[in-house]
This record gives C-alpha cells, structure tokens and sequence, in this order.
C-alpha cells in the first residue's frame, strides 16, 4: 500500500492527465476549461471554508475543507506549470535561510 503522503504525487499526475484529455468531463477538466481566475477564487473559498472550520473546532470538516484546498492548490500549481517539487524547494529554501 502507498504511504497516503505519496498519493499527493499520483494525485498531481490525474490532475495533470485530465488537464490535457481530451473529451474528458470531469471536475478537473472543468476548472482548467474555466481558467486561471476561476482555479484561484476556488482556491480562496476554501481557504476561507478550512479558516471558518478550524475555528469552529470542527475537526471532521476541517480535514476535508483542508483536502479541499489542498486540491485545488495542486490544480493551480498546474495551471502555472508548476508542482510540488516546485513547492517543496521553496519550502526547503525558506527553512534553510
């Protein structure tokens, strides 16, 4: 079984698969057909949703809020060619200053 940390890998590689099918209809797909603005309001609600959550101490929606914007980070991050390499050397750079 995959460590459950490494399925934000095989997940970065769906969103990217669906990016590029064609035909394909699912939610991915949609958020890219929409754009760049549409990905990033969606990122921001739920940053607020996971926000609201977290301070209600409501720990059962505050995991899935926090899934659910990790998601729609990981779309973003594609939409602007980028990945979580990309994020983890900035992180990396960040801590060793």
């Amino acid at each position: 079984m995959t460590d459950n940390i490494d399925f934000l890998t095989e997940l970065e590689t769906v969103i990217r698969t669906r990016r590029t099918a064609s035909g394909d209809k699912s939610y991915t797909k949609t958020l890219f057909n929409r754009g760049t603005p549409y990905i990033a309001q969606k990122v921001g609600e739920e940053a607020v949703e996971l926000a609201i959550a977290a301070v209600q101490g409501d720990k059962g929606r505050t995991i899935s809020e926090a899934a659910d914007l990790m998601y729609h980070i990981l779309v973003l991050l594609e939409d602007n060619d980028l990945n979580l390499s990309d994020l983890a050397a900035e992180l990396a750079a960040r801590h060793n200053d």
